[in-house]
C-alpha cells in the first residue's frame, strides 16, 4: 500500500516527552513519543487507562495545566513548531484550525447557553463574521451532525437533549470552523453502541466531507478498526507499534498488541473450549518503569539480560509502510502463533430452574412537576410482561440500550424496589412484592449485586478486610472475628488477590482490583444469584477478561446463576448460555446465545448486531444504522414498542406494528427461542446473517 498522499503532514510529533511535576517527584507521564498525521489521514491512538493517550491530546493542545510540562521532542503543525507559536497564535489556532471533542459531552456545553448560541460562537470568535452568517452556518452544521428540527435544537438547552444528541452537538461545535485537525479522545464511550455506531459512521461521513485529519483516542480496538486509516498503540507513556490498520491487526510486531488482542473477545472465543489470557501483573506506574522495554516483566518473549539491559528504541519492520515497533526481539518470535489459549475448562452442568420472572410490570407514578408537587401524574413504564427463568450455574445476558428497563429489573430482584404487578419466584417463594428490609437474611445473601463503577462502590474510609468482614457480619456469617477474618481472607483468595490487600485501603488499588473486592463482598453471604450491572465496562480490556475468567471460575466452583447486564455483545457472546434482549421495557427476544446470534432476529437485535465493533478484519458486517432515540417510557409508542424506528416495518400489512403488541414466536426444535414480532415465521427465517467471517 503507498501512502495516500505526497503532501507534508497536518501534524507531526517527533520525541515527545510530556511530564508532570508535583512536590515530591517528577512523574514522566510521555517518553519520546513520534507520530504522523497526513492530510486526510485517521489517526488511532489506543492503549490501556494511564498510557498517555490523553496526555498526548492535551501536549498538541497545549493544555497541559500548572503542572504539566513538555520536557523534550517537539510538535509541528502544518510544518510549524507549535513552541515557536506566541499564545495568541495558540488561542487562534485552538478551535478554528485544531478541534478537540472530549469524552463526556456535558463537560464541553454551558447548561445555562442555549445551544444555537454556544455554537455561533465559535465562528464569531474565531471569524469574526456576522450573526446571520454564523447562524446560517450553525443551521448547516446542525444538518450535517443529522440531528432532526435543526431551528428546535439551536433554540434547546443542553439538558433537554439526550446524550447521544449532546455529542452531535459537540462535534458540530468542533467542525463549524472546518478545523484542518480533529482530535477526538474517547468521544463514544458514554453512549449506547448503537448511537455509538450513528456517531462514528457521522464522524467518518464528516471527515471525508470537510477532508479533516483526525487522532482517534480510544481504547475499543473494533472501533478503531472501522474508524481510522492508520494506528498507534500505547503502554507506559510510550508507542511500542504503529503502522496501517491492516498491518497492524493481521502482522502485529509487539507482543503488547498481540496480548491486547488475546484478551478480547472476538469471533472464536469460546469460554469453555478457547477462554481468554489476560496479560499477566500490572501496568507499571510512571515512576517506576523497569530498566529497558517497560512491558518486559509482562512479555511471554522477555529475555533477561538483553531486554532490560538498554532503552529500546522503534525499530522499522521489512516489507511494509511506515510499520515500526520497540522490540528487540521482533524477527525472532514466530508471530504466526496467534491461538487464543491452549487450556480448555469443564463446562459447566446447567441445573434446575431457582428463580422466575413472570408477566412482571414496574410502573413508577411521576407528578408532570416533581419539583414544585402539582399538576398531572404521569405513568413510567419501566418494566411492561417481562417474562424468563434462570437456572443453577447458568448465565443469561441481558442486552439493550440504555433506558430500556434493564437496572429497573434488577432494583426489583434485589428488593430495591416492589413490582407492579406479576410474579417474581425464588425457589418457588414470591419475593417481587417484598421490599429488602422486609426480607429475611438468606433471601438477601442468596441476591446480591456487582456494580457498573468499582470506585463507586467501596468505602473509601474502609480497609478492603473490614469492608467484606462488614459483610460477613450482616449475613450472620462466622460467630466470632477471628472466625470472619479467616473467611474473609477466603475470600480474597477466592478472587485472587492477594491477602495483604485485606489492610490496604480502595485508593491504593486498581481499578480491577476494586471489582475483584466487589466481587468478593458479593459473594460473602454464598449468593446464588449474582446481578452483574456492566461489571466489566468501566476496565481497561486487559482487566476484562481477566475479571471476566474470575466470574466463570467462581460460578463453576459455587454453582453461581449469574445475571450478565450488558451493552457489549462481544463480551456477552463470550460468557453467556442465553440471551434476553430488552427493548422499552419489553423482553423483544430470549434464546440460547447461538440462536440470539444467528438468524431468525428481532429487527432490534439485527440493529444490536450490527452496531457492534468487531476488532477483526476477517469480519463484515451488515450496514444497519438505527434512526432516532429510544422513545420515553413515560410516553411509549402504541402496537410494537420498535416500531418508530424498525426498518422491517413497511413489511407488515394493516399498520398492525402501529395498533397491536406483537405475540412471541417460538423457533428451534424446543421452541426455546423466542422472537416479538409482527413478520411472518417465514420472513423471519428468511434474514440475512449480519455478522459473517471470512474463512482463510
Amino acid at each position: 500500500m503507498t501512502d495516500p498522499t505526497p503532501e507534508p503532514p497536518i501534524l507531526e510529533i517527533e520525541n515527545l516527552s510530556i511530564s508532570f511535576f508535583t512536590r515530591l517527584r517528577e512523574i514522566p507521564a510521555v517518553m519520546d513519543f513520534s507520530c504522523t498525521v497526513r492530510p486526510g489521514e485517521a489517526m488511532g491512538l489506543v492503549g490501556e487507562s494511564g498510557c498517555g493517550k490523553s496526555t498526548v491530546a492535551l501536549g498538541v493542545m497545549r493544555d497541559l495545566g500548572a503542572n504539566g510540562r513538555i520536557t523534550g521532542g517537539r510538535v509541528k503543525f502544518k510544518g510549524r513548531d507549535m513552541a515557536e507559536m506566541s499564545d495568541a497564535e495558540l488561542r487562534a489556532l485552538r478551535g478554528r484550525e485544531i478541534a478537540m471533542i472530549y469524552q463526556e459531552p456535558m463537560a464541553s456545553l454551558n447548561p445555562a447557553m442555549r445551544v444555537g448560541r454556544q455554537l455561533m460562537e465559535v465562528p464569531l470568535i474565531h471569524e469574526k463574521i456576522s450573526k446571520n452568517k454564523a447562524h446560517a452556518r450553525a443551521l448547516e452544521v446542525l444538518h450535517d451532525v443529522k440531528l432532526p428540527d435543526p431551528e428546535r435544537i439551536m433554540k434547546a438547552y443542553p439538558h433537554q437533549l439526550s446524550g447521544g444528541q449532546q455529542q452531535r452537538i459537540v462535534i458540530a461545535m468542533a467542525l463549524m470552523s472546518k478545523p484542518s485537525l480533529l482530535i477526538l479522545d474517547e468521544p463514544t464511550t458514554a453512549l449506547d453502541v448503537t448511537v455509538e455506531a450513528a456517531v462514528v459512521d457521522l464522524v467518518k461521513d464528516l471527515g471525508r466531507k470537510y477532508g479533516t485529519s483526525m487522532l482517534f483516542i480510544s481504547h475499543n480496538l473494533g472501533l478503531v478498526l472501522e474508524t481510522c486509516d492508520r494506528l498507534c498503540v500505547m503502554y507506559s507513556g510510550e508507542a511500542v507499534e504503529t503502522g496501517n490498520i491492516a498491518d497492524v491487526f493481521d502482522k502485529m510486531r509487539h507482543p503488547y498488541t498481540q496480548a491486547l488482542f488475546r484478551s478480547i473477545p472476538l469471533p472464536g472465543a469460546d469460554k469453555n473450549a478457547k477462554p481468554l489470557v489476560a496479560i499477566p501483573g500490572n501496568f507499571p506506574l510512571p515512576h517506576e518503569r523497569p530498566p529497558g522495554c517497560n512491558f518486559g516483566p509482562r512479555c511471554d518473549y522477555f529475555e533477561a539480560g538483553r531486554c532490560d539491559a538498554q532503552e529500546v528504541p522503534m525499530f522499522d519492520v521489512a516489507d511494509a509502510n511506515r510499520h515500526e515497533t520497540r522490540c528487540l526481539r521482533f524477527q525472532e518470535i514466530d508471530w504466526s502463533r496467534q491461538e487464543i489459549g491452549e487450556v480448555a475448562t469443564q463446562k459447566t452442568e446447567i441445573g434446575d430452574t431457582i428463580l422466575r420472572m413472570e408477566e412482571l410490570k414496574k410502573y413508577y407514578d411521576v407528578n408532570a412537576s416533581s419539583l414544585f408537587k402539582g399538576g398531572e401524574t404521569r405513568v413510567v413504564k419501566a418494566n411492561e410482561s417481562l417474562t424468563f427463568e434462570a437456572r443453577e450455574s447458568e448465565t443469561l445476558a441481558i442486552v439493550g440500550e440504555s433506558g430500556c428497563g434493564k437496572s429497573t429489573f434488577a432494583k426489583v430482584l434485589m428488593g430495591l424496589e416492589t413490582a407492579t404487578d406479576g410474579h417474581v419466584t425464588l425457589d418457588n417463594r414470591e419475593i417481587g412484592d417484598t421490599p429488602i428490609q422486609k426480607r429475611d437474611t438468606a433471601t438477601v445473601a442468596d441476591i446480591q449485586m456487582v456494580f457498573q463503577n468499582p470506585f463507586d462502590t467501596l468505602n473509601p474510609s474502609m480497609s478492603v478486610g473490614r469492608q467484606i468482614m462488614r459483610a460477613l457480619e450482616i449475613f450472620r456469617i462466622g460467630k466470632t472475628e477471628a472466625a470472619r477474618r479467616e473467611k474473609m481472607l477466603d475470600l480474597l483468595d477466592l478472587v485472587k488477590l492477594p491477602r495483604e490487600f485485606a489492610d490496604r485501603m480502595p485508593r491504593q488499588l486498581s481499578g480491577g482490583q476494586k471489582q475483584r473486592v466487589g466481587i468478593a463482598r458479593a459473594f460473602a453471604g454464598g449468593a446464588r444469584i449474582v446481578v452483574a450491572d456492566e461489571p466489566v465496562s468501566a476496565l481497561d480490556v486487559s482487566v476484562q477478561a481477566a475479571v471476566a475468567d474470575l466470574l466463570m471460575e467462581i460460578q463453576r466452583n459455587e454453582k453461581t446463576t449469574l445475571l450478565f447486564i450488558s451493552h457489549d455483545l462481544g463480551i456477552v457472546r463470550y460468557l453467556s448460555d442465553r440471551v434476553l434482549v430488552m427493548y422499552l421495557g419489553h423482553v423483544v427476544e430470549i434464546g440460547d446465545t447461538a440462536q440470539v446470534f444467528a438468524p431468525p432476529y428481532h429487527p432490534y437485535t439485527e440493529a444490536l448486531l450490527s452496531a457492534v465493533p468487531i476488532a477483526d478484519t476477517r469480519v463484515t458486517k451488515k450496514h444497519i444504522v438505527l434512526e432516532g432515540d429510544v422513545p420515553s417510557a413515560m410516553d411509549p409508542p402504541p402496537g410494537c414498542p420498535f416500531q418508530t424506528r424498525c426498518r422491517w416495518k413497511s413489511q407488515v400489512p394493516d399498520s398492525r406494528c402501529e395498533v397491536e403488541v406483537p405475540p412471541m414466536v417460538r423457533f428451534g426444535p424446543d421452541s426455546a427461542h423466542q422472537i416479538k414480532c409482527h413478520l411472518t415465521r417465514e420472513e423471519l427465517e428468511g434474514m440475512e446473517p449480519v455478522i459473517t467471517l471470512a474463512t482463510e
